[in-house]
């Protein structure tokens, strides 16, 4: 009878110690990405119609002239020659108003980690603007952001959606 009881208690606070410590896997402590850095003065937050770059009302109506959306295949931050054309638009815009800031943000759809796709999106928006830099913008008129998965456009499961949440975005 005293082991049954011994037994008994043992059962009972070594469950009572797997419920409190979890038993779930726990995520190894790493560093945090910002991805939507706020509180910047002046500066409107991207996805509620400003961006984190400031430009004059005028650049920025100027900009909605301009394709401003690359798409990139599925894990990938190549640039096709669709994007190279749409990313030539924007070569000619910025030129032809040396003042322009421009912000690049890199999406990714949902499948993968939040870290694999914040670091994707942050491939995404260096390669739009490595190339735009190839192409005599300077650096110092380029923000980059990566939103990973977490501003998708259009929200949904299909592969469509997912095409088009693989993306960068410029933004003035």
């Amino acid at each position: 009878m005293q082991i049954m009881t011994k037994f008994t208690i043992l059962s009972v606070l070594s469950a009572a110690l797997a419920i409190t410590s979890g038993c779930a896997t726990k995520r190894a402590n790493t560093s945090e990405v910002v991805v939507a850095p706020m509180g910047i003065p002046g500066a409107a937050v991207y996805g509620s119609g400003g961006s984190l770059v400031q430009n004059t009302q005028q650049v920025v109506i100027a900009s909605e002239q301009v394709r401003s959306t690359v798409y990139f295949a599925f894990d990938s931050s190549a640039l096709d020659a669709q994007a190279r054309a749409i990313l030539d638009e924007q070569v000619n815009f910025l030129a032809s108003i040396p003042t322009a800031r421009v912000l690049i943000a890199g999406h990714t759809d949902k499948r993968g980690s939040r870290e694999y796709n914040i670091a994707l999106g942050e491939r995404r928006a260096q390669a739009v603007k490595d190339y735009l830099a190839g192409k005599g913008v300077t650096t110092d008129r380029i923000e980059t952001i990566s939103y990973g998965e977490e501003d998708p456009d259009p929200v949904g499961d299909t592969e469509q959606d997912y095409a088009l949440n693989r993306r960068a975005v410029l933004s003035y």
